[in-house]
């Protein structure tokens, strides 16, 4: 080993040394490894600079016996050696020591030294959330797909119980794993898409009937907490009305009545009553109530529209008769419930109740409130007469434990490992909606399997600065999916992965709780101290790299890397279907 010089000055963490070696005889000792060697302690620090003679080192761990520790319990002394470490000792520092295929998984080589494979310990890697970023043109999205590849690939360990869902914002994986069955022959990959006009995947749907009523609340963009009683109410209805005729008829004839009968008893202007009177049995009305319905009493009859006349006093004609007729529709012993997702309903079926429910709730003697859930309406009745309704229009009815089977059944009836959802057909909120309702229903499942983490589905999400925001899911429903995933998802074996090139705008929440990082080259000042603000234990140093990255090249940190270590990814093969538009190519026509 090379002695490289004198200790001057120890500040902090960071040790100065006064070189004593001929620079021009090294292409550069910046990032370079040394060993820091006295008695009784031996620590290990990275070179980050080199200035005026002088090279600044990082104290990163120590040496107990052949195995390094992060972190330094004791500062060196200023007549402890420094060395170049031995190339000999540079797996032990940088990766897992000896690689073992059943624990370990190869990641690329190190940048710095080129000889060095650097591996990961799986459960280290994949047991927690973890965070890839990158800037456009880093090589984030072929690394991503180098690194799942590095794991399937495996020779003598098939992780065939593995169930990753990739939501993939712009249909870049497909092509780097269509072929995962061909490559290993035990492995399997299962392809959703949402181009329902041409597509080799089947079309993305969800059955309407496995979400409740927050799923529901985030589909229609509900933001206001006078919304969600009138969803829930609509839900139950979609119980009601999936009952017999003459149960159904009963319980639309009670909501009708005693809308009716609150707007009748609103001390509002008789005029006013009689026109609302006409606009609620206009829209909703059954066979038994309408304004055409017959209303009889002892000596005459007539129709319950005429009951509705304002005499010469001013006053409804007929007022008690209307009431007394109205009150024989009352029923005091019907019960609704919330569906249980027993039975098959879709989105035209929701727009019909949610028709009755917001009668029901009263909305339309409030302005204000009557604005707030007409809005959910026209949003509901839109979708339900849209292509939107596709995507929840689930052929036959499943439950919730054999639609998830279903999700991870390949096309050759075996297990699926990787199930990618190309979500790259549909505007952002559509997408971002059914991230979340995927991500809510693939949580609830693990959450209520008995044996936690038995099962685990990692959940990653490409772009994930389209979904993974500070939204107001918190104020309106109580909770972030994402965000209680990144809480509480590990302890039910829910993993996430975001991958994105603008963490700034992630939700704070979320990366907080993300405990390995893969950062590619980055340039925007905002992500770049986003990161450093938001990510324990990152240095400078770090921040320093991230500017200057090559293109494939990333800095490695975490709970899973011993020190931060920079990493190459060899090329996926097959590759995403991210290119670069060639522009040239493109514009110019060769004129011989």
């Amino acid at each position: 080993m090379i002695m490289l010089g004198q200790i001057v000055s120890i500040e902090e963490n960071i040790v100065v040394l006064k070189l004593n070696i001929d620079l021009t005889k090294f292409q550069s000792i910046v990032n370079l490894f040394t060993i820091l060697e006295e008695a009784d302690q031996r620590l290990i620090g990275e070179i980050i600079d080199v200035k005026d003679g002088k090279a600044y080192i990082h104290l990163l761990g120590e040496l107990r016996g052949e195995d390094f520790v992060p972190g330094v319990s004791h500062k060196p002394s200023f007549g402890a050696s420094v060395k170049l470490v031995s190339k000999e000792r540079m797996p032990m520092i940088m990766s897992v020591g000896e690689y073992q295929e059943e624990k370990h998984l190869l990641l690329g080589k190190s940048v710095v030294y080129e000889d060095i494979d650097i591996a990961v310990d799986v459960n280290g890697f994949f047991s927690n959330h973890f965070a890839i970023f990158g800037s456009t043109g880093s090589g984030k999205s072929c690394s991503v797909a180098r690194l799942f590849q590095n794991l399937f690939e495996k020779k003598n360990y098939i992780p065939y119980r593995a169930s990753i869902f990739i939501f993939d914002a712009y249909g870049e994986y497909h092509q780097a794993f269509s072929k995962l069955h061909e490559i290993t022959p035990e492995l399997n990959f299962k392809a959703y898409t949402t181009n329902l006009e041409f597509g080799d995947s089947e079309i993305l749907r969800i059955p309407l009937w496995l979400m409740d009523v927050d799923d529901i609340a985030i589909l229609l963009g509900a933001e206001k907490a006078s919304q969600l009683p009138i969803l829930e109410k609509a839900l139950k209805f979609v119980t009601v009305f999936a009952q017999e005729e003459s149960v159904v008829i009963k319980y639309k004839n009670d909501v009708v009545a005693r809308a009716l009968l609150d707007i009748l008893s609103s001390g509002r202007a008789p005029a006013q009553i009689r026109d609302q009177v006409t606009s609620v049995l206009t829209s909703y009305n059954t066979k038994d109530l309408n304004l055409e319905t017959t209303i009889y009493q002892p000596g005459y009859s007539r129709p319950l529209k005429q009951c509705l006349f304002i005499d010469a006093t001013g006053k409804i004609r007929d007022m008690e008769l209307l009431i007394n007729f109205l009150n024989t529709f009352l029923e005091d012993n019907l019960e609704l419930k919330l569906p249980d997702g027993s039975f098959k309903y879709n989105l035209s079926d929701l727009a019909r109740a949610f028709d009755f429910a917001i009668i029901s709730e009263g909305a339309l003697l409030s302005e204000k409130i009557f604005d707030d859930v007409n809005l959910l309406k026209v949003r509901l009745h839109t979708m339900a007469n849209g292509v939107t309704s596709t995507y929840f229009d689930y052929p036959n009815f499943v439950t919730k434990e054999q639609y998830i089977r279903l999700l991870l059944t390949a096309p050759n009836g075996k297990k699926a490992q990787i199930i990618n959802f190309n979500i790259n057909y549909i505007d952002d909120r559509l997408a971002k909606t059914i991230t979340k309702i995927y991500s809510h229903l693939l949580f609830d499942y693990c959450k209520d399997n008995r044996q936690h983490g038995t099962l685990p589905f990692h959940i990653v999400l490409e772009e994930a600065h389209r979904y993974v925001q500070n939204d107001s899911d918190v104020s309106l429903i109580g909770y972030n999916i994402f965000e209680r995933i990144a809480k509480e998802g590990r302890k039910y074996g829910v993993i996430l992965g975001l991958i994105s090139q603008r963490p700034s705008e992630l939700s704070e929440t979320t990366l907080s709780q993300c405990n390995n990082f893969l950062v590619f080259k980055m340039l925007h000042p905002r992500d770049i101290s986003y990161i450093r603000d938001m990510v324990p234990n990152v240095t400078e140093e770090i921040m320093k790299k991230i500017r200057v990255l090559q293109p494939g090249s990333c800095i490695a940190f975490g709970l899973a890397f011993k020190i931060p270590v920079i990493i190459q990814f060899k090329m996926p093969d097959p590759t995403p279907s991210s290119d670069s538009c060639n522009v040239s190519k493109v514009w110019f026509v060769n004129r011989k």
